[in-house]
């Protein structure tokens, strides 16, 4: 076979067989075909689509390009994974919630793709942790601590690594098969039981249509549950600012504000509430929805679940006591200043999209594969939709490194966020979908 043809097929929306797809996919892993081929093929999957079948070959064969993990654990191997989102932080403190309630969470997590920033990005802003452990550490980390969120090792869908970098730069994010095996593949990879898929719309997400989301989430859920991980996807809104920060080192110290109970925003409560409800119910370590959040209520008020964020990162390589000093140990901008609304008046929309750019234009994103990031830079305290504001009211703090940075990304937040007469607020929990 060649690679040339097999683009070609797709490209006149002819369907793929297994075999052609099983080569294309050891081509990507040993690094015979190019990223630009890559590139091609992503392209005439995201213009032509692939069906039902083309999606399961291709989900396996990523999979299967390196290790498929076993585990022999005494509770059920759990895990979350979000279709993308600004300001989503839901990973770092669900995988700890979930392992001090019994379940092990061997979470395999990507980097920024496009406007939305990636939980491996954050996590390297911690001095010392390892997102490309070795395996033995993963497995003996998830085995002693509950939870470990690492990325793509070269033995874990090394396949995937690839074709999702390219992705990334390539316009072709936004295409349901491509998503569905990218994410897939890791999560089979990983040996689960269970998944719990938080499905983004709106106008910060990939799929901002509802409708696509749900098909999405269809997609997903049923190539999950074929393949026999039990998977349930929650619908939710990313039409504003998820949390009250955006970017990497700031996100982390928001996560573990959170699990101290401290400065917890009301939206990232809800949904990270939800799915860990879920994930308990399908593992069958809560019986009902009020179980399962009496459950999560009582580990984080009493720090367990804090606990097992900070026993994670010591595992993985990062400080000791991180958990008791994170912001001592974050990288920090050198400029920071608010933005103040220019009238009084409430949030009615903002075009979070936008906001997520604006993060790469401070740096704390990428425009190419191997780009190194700022992780100090990015957005705190932002406003929320109803949120009441005024001239002497901070729409966010920039966090930037010089005051020309500033400046430029000041300009735009004002042309980002609405501001109206009145309050507007809108459910943060659409849909669920088995």
């Amino acid at each position: 076979m060649l690679p040339q043809e097999i683009i070609r097929h797709k490209r006149n929306n002819e369907v793929l067989s297994r075999e052609e797809i099983s080569f294309f996919v050891k081509g990507v892993t040993n690094e015979e075909i190019s990223d630009a081929q890559i590139g091609s093929f992503t392209m005439a999957c995201f213009l032509n689509g692939l069906n039902k079948d083309e999606t399961v070959d291709l989900t396996l064969s990523m999979r299967d390009s390196g290790d498929v993990l076993s585990w022999n654990l005494n509770g059920p191997v759990v895990d979350k994974h979000s279709t993308g989102g600004v300001g989503d932080k839901i990973s770092l403190v669900l995988g700890p919630i979930l392992a001090a309630l019994g379940a092990y969470v061997p979470m395999i997590s990507g980097r920024g793709l496009g406007h939305t920033g990636g939980t491996l990005d954050k996590l390297d802003s911690i001095e010392g942790y390892q997102t490309a452990p070795s395996n033995s550490l993963f497995k003996k980390t998830v085995e002693k601590v509950g939870c470990a969120i690492i990325g793509q090792t070269g033995n874990l869908a090394p396949a995937d690594k690839r074709i999702y970098a390219v992705r990334d730069v390539c316009a072709t994010v936004e295409s349901i098969p491509l998503i569905t095996a990218s994410i897939l593949s890791k999560k089979l990879a990983a040996g689960l039981q269970t998944l719990v898929m938080d499905v983004k719309f709106g106008n910060g997400a990939f799929m901002e249509n509802i409708d696509d989301a749900r098909a999405l989430a269809h997609s997903i859920a049923q190539v999950a549950n074929d393949a026999g991980t039990k998977t349930t996807a929650l619908l939710t809104d990313m039409n504003s600012v998820l949390g009250y920060t955006v970017g990497n080192a700031l996100e982390i110290i928001e996560s573990v504000q959170y699990l101290k109970n401290q400065n917890v925003n009301p939206r990232l409560d809800i949904v990270t509430k939800a799915l860990c409800a879920q994930a308990l119910i399908n593992s069958k370590l809560a019986l009902d929805k009020d179980e399962a959040y009496a459950k999560i209520e009582k580990v984080l008020s009493s720090g367990e679940a804090l606990e097992r964020f900070s026993k994670m990162v010591k595992a993985l390589g990062g400080p000791a006591d991180f958990a008791d000093h994170a912001s001592d140990y974050m990288p920090k901008a050198s400029f920071v200043a608010p933005v103040f609304a220019k009238k009084e008046g409430y949030i009615r929309k903002m075009s979070t999209r936008d906001i997520g750019l604006l993060l790469i234009e401070l740096k704390g994103g990428r425009t190419h594969p191997k780009q190194e990031i700022d992780h100090a830079t990015g957005f705190t305290n932002f406003c929320q939709i109803g949120d009441k504001v005024d001239n002497k009211t901070p729409l966010c703090f920039i966090h930037a490194q010089s005051e020309s940075d500033f400046e430029k990304v000041e300009s735009k937040i004002h042309q980002f966020i609405q501001i109206g007469d009145k309050p507007q607020a809108t459910p943060v929990v659409l849909e669920e979908i088995s």
